[in-house]
């Protein structure tokens, strides 16, 4: 390798693609060198280490006994000088005693290819990110009804609310924002709401929203199309990249490694990430651990099961938004019995009011129970409180006795007050009912535990989780 010095020269990739409008020759011995060495990597380090981290590395120039290699991200680069940059420093010195040094450098706007040839294409202008996504049917619409005004905040949701909220307002310490809960609970209203408010007071700003299986979908598409190019680029120039039910790439290694990547690059360009999934990303299964880890980066905000209170306060502020009047009576009835997800709580009051216009009825309770006599059975609680109580005493460790014991160690009330809660919302039986299952306590006493248990639910993560879980395994 006879022609080491000259002056530092432009991004070229191994076989010699352009990746910057300058050029770069390297010669031949320099081109067999990088080429041996990079096929050197992928054997020694294994294909997963390989795809993920060194398969982007593109030669950029070499001066002076050094060879100056190339990466799209500054995370990317942090992490090969820490793990890898060693040894491949001692496979080039193998190769030629010339090479001393390895300078790993950040060039934003190339994506090395996954072909070895063509050209990669230059970051498009933000001006054309969303013509773009929208001329290649990316971006997913937006429902013009779930903004923030129709988003019934409630202590459940509070925490979601409130980041989505900040989100919108400036530059958050928090990246990605990543928002869990159950099926039906408000999620996708939210990613809806801040793509609408970002769309208002950022027009400056490119947004793409769309679910994770549309994701899939359209880097399938692009694979089969051959124009991985285009789509990686629109992805990595968004400013704002909204993904919804991440858990639906679970299993999906290709899909998951193309998402790490554009992750990676927009976390570096101190873009905004925002996602959604049904549970929290220590519990995503079939997600690749480093994908789940930086998932956990920024700030994790769940939301809970809806309350009482705030399904009714949805229910009344549904009844403002279709200009219909609805007796208390029969919203109260709504919010106890249709427990399982917003969704569904929604859809029984427009069921019930297109009955009513319909048949030019007015709506009562006893109509409401006929209209809605499936859907209130598939919602008939018929978890029994003796079920619940051994349901809740295996997940906390404590005897089955307990739960009608008059104890009131704190490791002993706390799971008994839990079950208390499990019961009123999980079973038909009254306060009364439920304090004889409990030793014969009295309707206070579970008025009480239920009040407490909502009140921690809202403020303690942890037993927001463990009700969650029990609720789950008690309900199939």
């Amino acid at each position: 390798m006879s022609e080491f010095g000259g002056k530092k020269a432009s991004v070229v990739s191994l076989y010699g693609q352009v990746l910057a409008p300058d050029t770069f020759d390297p010669t031949p011995e320099i081109r067999e060198l990088w080429d041996k060495v990079y096929n050197q990597m992928r054997e020694e380090f294994g294909e997963a280490v390989f795809r993920s981290w060194l398969k982007p590395m593109a030669l950029q120039a070499a001066y002076h006994g050094t060879l100056e290699i190339s990466v799209p991200t500054r995370f990317m680069k942090d992490w090969i000088q820490t793990n890898y940059v060693m040894r491949i420093l001692e496979m080039c010195a193998a190769v030629s005693a010339e090479v001393k040094r390895i300078e790993i450098v950040v060039v934003h706007g190339h994506v090395k290819t996954d072909e070895t040839e063509g050209s990669a294409l230059q970051v498009p202008a933000k001006a054309n990110v969303n013509d773009m996504a929208a001329q290649l049917d990316l971006s997913s619409p937006l429902d013009p009804r779930f903004k923030f005004d129709t988003f019934v905040v409630g202590k459940s949701n509070a925490l979601a609310h409130a980041a989505a909220s900040r989100v919108v307002e400036c530059n958050v310490p928090f990246n990605p924002l990543f928002i869990y809960g159950g099926v039906g609970l408000g999620k996708t209203h939210l990613m809806h709401a801040i793509a609408w408010e970002l769309q208002e007071k950022r027009p400056e700003k490119s947004v793409m929203y769309l679910s994770a299986e549309k994701f899939m979908y359209q880097f399938v598409r692009a694979i089969r199309a051959q124009d991985t190019m285009t789509f990686k680029e629109i992805f990595r120039s968004v400013d704002v990249l909204m993904i919804d039910d991440i858990q639906f790439i679970a299993g999906k290694d290709s899909t998951q490694e193309e998402f790490f990547h554009t992750f990676n690059a927009l976390v570096d360009q101190n873009k905004q990430i925002i996602i959604s999934a049904d549970r929290a990303p220590s519990e995503l299964t079939g997600i690749d651990e480093r994908l789940r880890s930086r998932m956990s980066w920024g700030l994790v905000a769940d939301i809970h099961p809806s309350t009482y209170d705030l399904r009714l306060g949805i229910l009344k502020a549904r009844c403002g938004q279709i200009g219909r009047e609805v007796p208390d009576a029969v919203l109260e009835f709504l919010a106890l019995k249709i427990t399982s997800n917003i969704r569904e709580l929604e859809g029984s009051l427009n069921r019930i009011v297109a009955h009513a216009d319909v048949t030019k009825c007015a709506i009562t309770l006893e109509s409401t129970q006929e209209v809605l006599q499936d859907l209130l059975r598939s919602n008939d609680r018929r978890v029994t409180i003796d079920e619940i109580q051994k349901q809740v005493a295996e997940h906390y460790n404590v005897r089955l006795s307990d739960m009608h014991s008059a104890r009131r160690a704190r490791q002993v009330a706390r799971p008994r007050q839990v079950a208390m809660y499990l019961a009123k919302q999980l079973t038909s039986r009254s306060l009364p009912e439920i304090g004889r299952k409990f030793g014969g306590r009295d309707h206070t006493t579970v008025m009480h535990a239920v009040r407490k248990i909502e009140e921690l639910i809202a403020e303690d993560p942890s037993l927001a989780q463990d009700v969650d879980i029990l609720r789950r395994t008690l309900t199939g």
